[in-house]
């Protein structure tokens, strides 16, 4: 199962955009940069062209002759690319701060649509195998668990692993079945947080008996725990994703029906402010 890394370079965009940010709202940049001439003005055409540009993903990923202009996982890494630069030069544009009736308006619909895509990211990535890969499928998620169980059942130091493992998976389905599904990612992230701790304890306690037996150095020792917990650690997660998925695919085709209105919103406000600007 492939796992993002802690440092992926969206990670690191990400911080240096929340950087940025916090640098552009206790700078006075207003001695430097104005939303009607020169470098502000040129933020704010930048930066509403960036946003414009977001239509280009949905509509590649809808329309074949569009093919030539890339892939669609390419121009899903530029729409999440775009959706953070276009409201960050905005932003800087405006000086981090309010001004007339209209741009206000341009403002607000502006960071709701910002908003709305990053609780659109997260529930994509809990539906989705990885940021740019195919999406899950329950069938799916399961028999990942079912091939992990025949690899764990290897671990000769932990002898009975797998029926831990399947009475920790069945502790987990038992406790998120009485559930209610809005309830379910908080109690299943908790549950799943009290298994690994079961497995980790148990895990440690047959490992020290085996190299007792056995008379194992320390490091082999700690190598055989870290595989063991490694291993348990991904199917505990494996059993709440499938816990999960339900739940996350509903929100998901929820926030589709909401987050295209609010995207024509925003061009809607965009427009009105950038008419109102040169008008008057």
């Amino acid at each position: 199962m492939r796992t993002e890394s802690s440092l992926s370079p969206m990670l690191l965009f990400a911080a240096a955009c929340v950087a940025a940010a916090v640098l552009g709202m206790h700078l006075h940049l207003e001695r430097f940069i104005t939303p009607e001439k020169g470098l502000g003005y040129l933020l704010g055409i930048v930066g509403g062209s960036a946003m414009l540009a977001l239509l280009v993903y949905p509509a590649r990923k809808r329309l074949a002759w569009l093919a030539p202009i890339g892939s669609v996982a390419a121009w899903f890494r530029i729409h999440m690319v775009l959706g953070i630069v276009g409201p960050m030069l905005v932003l800087f544009h405006s000086n981090f701060s309010t001004g007339a009736t209209n741009s206000n308006v341009a403002l607000v619909c502006m960071l709701v649509v910002a908003g709305s895509g990053l609780v659109g990211r997260y529930f994509y990535s809990r539906v989705h195998t990885s940021l740019y890969g195919g999406q899950n499928t329950l069938d799916e998620l399961r028999g990942q668990v079912a091939r992990m169980q025949l690899v764990n059942a290897g671990l000769a130091f932990v002898p009975d692993f797998p029926q831990q493992l399947a009475a920790t998976e069945a502790r987990m389905n038992a406790v998120l079945a009485r559930c209610p599904a809005p309830c379910r990612p908080l109690l299943a992230a908790a549950a799943a947080w009290q298994a690994r701790r079961h497995m980790a304890r148990h895990l440690r306690a047959s490992a020290l008996l085996h190299a007792a037996r056995r008379g194992l150095s320390f490091g082999a020792l700690q190598r055989e725990l870290a595989m063991a917990n490694q291993l348990a650690r991904r199917h505990i997660d494996l059993v709440r994703r499938v816990a999960e998925l339900g739940l996350y695919e509903r929100l998901f085709a929820l926030w589709h029906l909401l987050h295209l209105p609010l995207f024509f919103m925003l061009l809607v406000a965009g427009i009105v402010h950038v008419v109102a600007v040169h008008l008057y």
